[in-house]
């Protein structure tokens, strides 16, 4: 746990809100819209997801009432901060008539994102290695990304869907935030908030507050305990990584492309995916603008080259996908490409498991081994 660790109640939420509103942050945070839980501007605490969670299943998500009035009561909802960051359209630059460019201006709106997972801040420190740990630096991004504060909000409603413990992302926060909170709903609707930076600590003595005793640190970690224990399903990342690139023309990966249907959905919703691709756009009076949008390994375009797409077929692209989130990703970047969110098994309209497809390349594997 943090050295600076308070309670707060649910004025002191809310005063936490006006806090961040009155530095200048614009404060993104869950919220109900269209029958999800989806970031969008708060401009109250009392906009959060008051009372309701997610039931989500393979290829299902649907909200339900909760018998309290838990503000975090839910897992993850089809947005991730990925969309903060790396919005889905971004104009890099625009031109005239007169064929003169003009660069777009990068986003400096100090942001404060509230209630983040903790899979979401092992997702913005994988982006992180992408956009700024390489030779060249993401320009809007980095300016985006440089005007972040960061209020975690530790998980204790997984859902079915959700392994962030074998990928050791959750369901905990362990670094990347300002403010970290833990909802705690046995006996008095409070909250442990913790400290994780001299500006999150400078927020917080703004707080009315009260000391965190023995007992809510005990509250806290029993919420935590019970996320990680309910999440039993889920893969073992160095096995998935051997099994993987081992299982390169397995004949498995056609019967994945038979249900599959790359539309795309497990890309989009993904909080680490990062392909993205340019968009020329021209206009009546001889001007043109250039979008950057984001784009899938899934579509057959994304790997065209002169001669052709060099992945025709949808087990090829499915392939990739996998392969690359899971095996070479970690060769890529020195890290993994999944956090454990189960983003993309929610919201495939056909309701792949990534978790199952690695168990099958796996069983294969040792029965290889075991025949050898």
């Amino acid at each position: 746990m943090s050295d600076v660790a308070r309670v707060i109640y649910l004025e002191g939420l809310e005063q936490l809100v006006t806090a961040l509103r009155s530095r200048g942050y614009r404060v993104l945070g869950p919220t109900v819209r269209d029958g999800a839980i989806v970031y969008a501007e708060l401009g109250s605490s009392r906009e959060l997801p008051i009372g309701w969670t997610d039931v989500q299943e393979p290829g299902s998500y649907r909200l339900e009432r909760r018998e309290d009035d838990a503000r975090f009561g839910y897992a993850v909802g089809p947005h991730s901060w990925k969309r903060t960051l790396l919005p889905p359209s971004l104009r890099l630059f625009k031109t005239g008539h007169d064929l003169e460019g003009e660069a777009e201006p990068v986003e400096e709106t100090p942001t404060a994102l509230f209630g983040a997972r903790p899979c979401e801040l092992a997702a913005i420190a994988i982006q992180d290695r992408v956009f700024l740990g390489g030779r060249y630096a993401d320009r809007d991004y980095t300016s985006r990304r440089s005007n972040l504060f960061i209020v975690a909000a530790n998980c204790g409603d997984p859902a079915s869907t959700c392994f962030c413990t074998s990928m050791k992302t959750g369901p905990r926060a362990g670094a990347g935030y300002d403010l970290a909170l833990t909802e705690l709903l046995v006996g008095t609707h409070r909250f442990l908030i913790e400290a994780g930076s001299a500006a999150g600590a400078e927020v917080l003595e703004e707080l009315t507050s009260s000391e965190a005793e023995d007992a809510d640190f005990a509250a806290a970690r029993a919420v935590v305990g019970r996320a990680a224990a309910a999440m039993r399903d889920g893969i073992e990342p160095a096995d998935a990584r051997v099994s993987l690139l081992a299982s390169y023309e397995h004949p498995h990966w056609q019967e994945v492309a038979d249900r599959c249907l790359t539309c795309g959905n497990c890309t989009l919703a993904c909080p680490t995916c990062f392909c993205t691709s340019v968009e020329d756009v021209t206009d009546l009076d001889g001007g043109a603008e250039r979008v950057r949008v984001w784009d899938s390994c899934f579509s057959i375009g994304y790997s065209e080259m002169h001669g052709g797409a060099t992945r025709r077929s949808s087990a090829a692209r499915y392939r990739q996908w996998l392969t690359h989130k899971l095996a070479t990703w970690q060769d890529q970047f020195g890290t993994g490409g999944c956090v454990g969110c189960g983003r993309c098994i929610t919201w495939c309209p056909v309701g792949i498991d990534l978790r199952e497809e690695v168990r099958v390349f796996a069983a294969t594997k040792e029965e290889v081994s075991a025949n050898a």
